[in-house]
């Protein structure tokens, strides 16, 4: 499986804000993200960095 655990970064810190999440998707000014389950979260950020040995997604807040 190739789920990733997706990070806000909050500063320097990073806070989880979905786990197993299989899809990262743009929606107009944000990110949409859907994990393994069906869950739904919609952010408003960039992607920041990826990691995929890692299964890491780092995200950035935008405006």
């Amino acid at each position: 499986m190739c789920e990733q655990n997706v990070y806000l970064m909050n500063g320097e810190a990073e806070e989880l804000i979905m786990e197993a999440a299989d899809t990262v998707k743009p929606d107009g000014d944000a990110l949409l993200l859907t994990n393994i389950f069906g869950e739904q979260k919609r952010v408003k950020a960039s992607i920041y960095a990826l990691y995929l040995n890692d299964s890491k997604v780092l995200l950035q807040k935008t405006g």
